[in-house]
């Protein structure tokens, strides 16, 4: 019946079309758009239900617009579709072009599915190309009019004469489709630009009382604060200083403006001054007051222009950290340092003592020669003087496990060639306990206190003195040889000898002294053991009367 009367057709089909789609221009909104798409199903393309799916940022689709029933409107409009199901039904069916149509011989697979959807009651059909109340019929919608980015999908129902859409309808739907996509595309335009519009007013009014509040929060932070140029000749030279800033540092906001900060910071903290990047930067260092004294201080930088396209300026946070500094110190010194007698405790001496071990066995002798080729890294000649004929290799090449490192090695105990090592000498007080016993713990810890004293006056700088715990002590001694570190047992045995005055008593103990010697390969418990063993070995060969103490 439609190829009758084509022309009539295909003109009435082309009216309805172009005032739908003049219809899509006026709307103001994109709510009121969408509203416009489906009503122009009805009334410019013929069907008596029409449904727009909008794709939300998730993905899935959301019945946005409602035409044709007030009732179903009400029932699904606002309800969601995931994707999944939506891109199941546009792969079903019928191709009609840019259309899908399901057919009720297929379509009833759909009903328990997650789309919204409504259900029409109606006679069964008495033709072939007669509407079915279960037909569905789709026009998807693309971005920009085309592509596969799927901005929303047309539902329409309920033909008015009851008749499959033919060539014409198809057509016409498939156009408005189109026409609807790019309605929507704009009206989303539109919202986005006002409400662009409308921010854009919001941060020039927020911009305007931020640039009153950061003047007056620069002013009258109670912390220091500075700003100081970006780039050229005069990079990092401040511009702007508060007053906190000026107390801080006891100078002038004038003053202050013939320096940068690098002028002003300790000599050795130069480098983390220039390490701290302008965004984001943090840096924890010392500034030179007036008076000639240093401040530790916390640094904060952050980068900021005039306006978007303006000279770009450093802004830095200045907050006096000289106090957490100085709790920090004594924390650091309390947890390395033996509280009674101040000297390092045993984590302390075992860290200095790991620090000067590595792995590499005992057995593999170290030249000199050997030293030069690891600290150059002279791979191959390290391999000739014995690391593989060994059978170790200890690969002393730059960026090696062992490179730069001074193996530590023990001097021969049976001849005095000259070599030199790390001593290690154990000290155990003789008598100490029947002192405690004797005289409590107040006197005991006074001669602690003076043991701890007469040993460190005893050696060099550089040299190390620890407590390890109860009347055990421990020296390190770098570049002795067997006799030197002989001598500096004696030397230190004799002054621990002399009386101890503890509240007008004179009490005295004894030390026995066991000597050990660090090398590489071993650990650091490893040496202390050694040297623990040769101190009972030294304490059981004296006789009782010259361990003596009281």
């Amino acid at each position: 019946m439609e190829a009758e009367s084509e022309p009539y057709v295909r003109l009435a089909t082309m009216r309805q079309l172009h005032q739908a789609v003049a219809d899509l221009n006026t709307a103001r909104s994109l709510a009121d758009t969408l509203q416009t798409v489906a009503d122009g199903t009805v009334s410019g393309l013929g069907y008596g239900l029409g449904c727009v799916n909008l794709v939300r940022p998730d993905g899935d689709l959301v019945v946005a617009a409602f035409a044709g029933n007030s009732a179903a409107e009400a029932l699904i409009t606002g309800r969601v579709g995931s994707r999944e199901s939506w891109e199941r039904r546009l792969s079903m069916g019928e191709a009609w072009d840019g259309l899908r149509f399901i057919p009720h011989t297929e379509g009833w697979v759909l009903l328990e599915d997650d789309v919204p959807q409504w259900h029409t009651e109606g006679p069964e059909p008495r033709f072939e190309d007669e509407w079915h109340p279960l037909d569905r019929l789709y026009a998807p919608m693309y971005a920009s009019g085309g592509g596969q980015d799927l901005l929303g999908v047309i539902s329409v129902d309920r033909p008015r004469n009851m008749r499959r859409p033919g060539a014409w309808g198809r057509e016409a739907l498939q156009m408005y489709a189109s026409q609807a996509a790019i309605a929507i595309s704009n009206a989303r335009l539109r919202a986005n630009m006002q409400r662009a519009l409308v921010r854009l007013e919001r941060e020039q009014q927020a911009l305007r009382a931020s640039e009153e509040s950061f003047r007056q929060a620069f002013e009258y932070a109670p912390s220091g604060m500075a700003i100081a140029e970006m780039g050229g000749d005069q990079h990092g030279r401040l511009l702007r200083t508060n007053d906190a800033l000026c107390r801080l540092l006891g100078r002038p906001a004038s003053a202050l403006r013939r320096y940068s900060f690098a002028d002003l910071v300790h000599p050795e903290d130069i480098g983390t001054l220039l390490r701290t990047s302008a965004e984001g930067g943090r840096a924890e260092l010392r500034l030179g007051r007036r008076d000639g004294t240093y401040l530790w201080v916390s640094l904060r930088n952050s980068v900021v222009a005039d306006t978007a396209d303006g000279p770009r300026f450093l802004l830095t946070h200045v907050e006096d950290i000289e106090e957490r500094k100085r709790h920090e110190l004594q924390l650091a010194h309390r947890a390395s340092h033996d509280a009674l007698t101040g000297l390092p405790n045993s984590a302390e001496l075992r860290a200095r003592l790991g620090a000067r071990l590595c792995e590499r066995p005992h057995s593999v002798a170290t030249t000199a020669i050997e030293a030069l080729d690891a600290a150059y890294g002279d791979a191959d000649a390290s391999r000739v003087h014995g690391y593989q004929a060994d059978g170790y290799d200890a690969d002393p090449v730059p960026g090696g496990p062992y490179d730069h490192h001074v193996h530590t090695t023990a001097p021969d105990s049976e001849r005095d060639d000259g070599a030199k090592g790390l001593a290690v000498l154990f000290c155990d007080l003789d008598g100490f306990k029947s002192i405690n016993d004797r005289f409590g713990h107040h006197t005991g810890d006074a001669v602690l206190i003076e043991v701890a004293r007469r040993l460190s006056t005893c050696v060099r700088d550089g040299d190390t003195v620890a407590r390890l715990g109860g009347d055990e002590f421990v020296v390190l001694a770098d570049g002795l040889g067997a006799a030197d570190a002989a001598d500096l047992a004696v030397r230190l045995r004799n002054a621990i000898i002399p009386p101890i005055r503890v509240d007008g008593r004179a009490v005295r103990v004894g030390a026995s002294f066991g000597i050990g010697w660090a090398e590489c390969g071993m650990t650091a418990e490893e040496v202390l053991r050694s040297a623990d063993q040769r101190m009972y070995v030294e304490k059981r060969s004296r006789s009782k009367v010259h361990r003596r103490a009281g």
